[in-house]
């Protein structure tokens, strides 16, 4: 135990004096305070730009150049009253644009749009056909969907106007209001996404980063010949274990002090975010899951780590370590694109993610998804938990050995079934 605590702390202080380790910690510290505080630095440029109006004739000249100064939607159609209609229409929905009747012809319009003078046009060829024209149609750009409801909605009034209800009362029937609410009996999926995702996603850069420092690290000391001088002084097992578990504290002092600060800059800024589902939902996670979280994020890179050390003791070469690690990256790689597969899909209790929350390299990303986005009955935690637990264990040891037998192992890179076989002997 006291080999155990010596390289434990060798090994933390190794990673906390670090320069990359810091500097990489200090960035993202200051990225999360930007992001954070960006509300809060938008309102104080949008109060210095706001003009003091002295009384309500001023309040109407500014609002006259205000549309006068949102982009031009034009509106053509053959008939007069069909235009002015979809224009009064279309100028309430689309209160980000100002609206135009135009009687110009095909061409013109089209030269008018590409010339900057109009942003977009819509040519009616009858109350529910059009054709929408945009210079540079973005991806997010949802005019026609919109328009599609207007102009449905307006045929739809005319035509109950047309059958002898007055305008007030074919009004009244289409914008009748549909009152309803969800009760969701087991877990939202939606507003569990967001931090489930961060958490996985969090796991998989925190594995893949750490677990190739770990293997780095063993690799160097084997080439430099200093590991041969340490495994006569310490237990592999207190070897071992101390390098990962270090890692694993190094690893979570970093997540702790970039989402510790996050949440400090957040209710610093509370306020000015207006209730936002995606940012509440992240930092409003429940204690339970919270702590379901910490347990399967440990276990999950502890294990992880255990084969990257053991990797990494076989490599003869420095350069060797990324082709030798590849295999537990793809396992890796594999266990996240299921999980992340299924969270797209919405179905995380599907027959393979139910599978995954068993076996040890994959339980701690599926299983823990499992519990944020369905119900899932505590004895399959229970059990999913134990056998991780028994399974790091196990892998651990085994990975001591194959730590013990794999320094001593120089020159071309050992077979598998040497190392196996070496590692029954010893």
């Amino acid at each position: 135990m006291k080999q155990f605590g010596k390289i434990l702390k060798f090994e933390l202080k190794y990673y906390l004096k670090n320069k990359v380790f810091v500097g990489v910690t200090v960035f993202l510290v200051l990225l999360i305070a930007a992001v954070m505080f960006f509300p809060r630095i938008t309102a104080m440029f949008e109060e210095d730009n706001t003009v003091d109006v002295g009384d309500i004739g001023n309040v109407e000249i500014g609002d006259e150049q205000n549309q006068d100064d949102l982009p031009v939607m034009l509106i053509k159609a053959e008939e007069a009253e069909l235009a002015e209609m979809v224009r009064e229409t279309f100028a309430a929905a689309f209160n980000g644009y100002n609206v135009q009747i135009t009687d110009s012809a095909i061409d013109d319009v089209k030269s008018t749009i590409t010339a900057g003078e109009a942003e977009c046009a819509f040519v009616l060829t009858s109350p529910i056909e059009y054709i929408y024209y945009v210079n540079n149609l973005s991806m997010y750009d949802s005019n026609a969907a919109m328009a599609d409801e207007m102009l449905r909605h307006l045929y739809q009034t005319n035509a109950l106007v047309q059958s002898g209800l007055t305008a007030e009362e074919a009004g009244d029937i289409m914008n009748i209001f549909v009152s309803g609410s969800v009760e969701s009996l087991g877990k939202d999926q939606m507003e569990n996404f967001f931090y489930t995702y961060i958490m996985i996603f969090a796991l998989y850069m925190v594995i893949l980063l750490y677990g190739q420092m770990v293997a780095t690290n063993v690799a160097t000391e084997k080439s430099s010949r200093a590991m041969e001088v340490l495994i006569t002084s310490a237990k592999p097992t207190s070897m071992m274990f101390g390098k990962v578990i270090a890692s694993c504290l190094a690893g979570l002092i970093q997540l702790v002090a970039v989402f510790g600060s996050a949440l400090v800059f957040y209710n610093l800024n509370k306020s000015y975010w207006g209730g936002n589902m995606i940012i509440d939902s992240i930092f409003n996670i429940p204690t339970e899951l919270f702590v379901y979280m910490l347990v399967f994020f440990i276990l999950g890179f502890l294990i992880y780590a255990f084969m990257f050390g053991a990797v990494g003791s076989t490599a003869s070469k420095l350069e060797d370590i990324n082709t030798s690690v590849m295999p537990i990256t793809l396992l890796f790689i594999i266990a996240f694109i299921v999980v992340m597969t299924s969270m797209s899909s919405g179905n995380v209790d599907n027959t393979l993610m139910k599978v995954a929350s068993f076996i040890p390299f994959t339980s701690p990303m599926a299983m823990f998804t499992r519990i944020c986005m369905s119900t899932v009955p505590l004895y399959e935690i229970l059990i999913s938990i134990a056998i991780l637990i028994g399974s790091t264990v196990g892998i651990g040891v085994i990975s001591a050995k194959i730590y013990r037998v794999g320094v001593l192992l120089y020159g071309t890179t050992p077979k598998l079934g040497a190392i196996l076989k070496a590692v029954w002997k010893a």
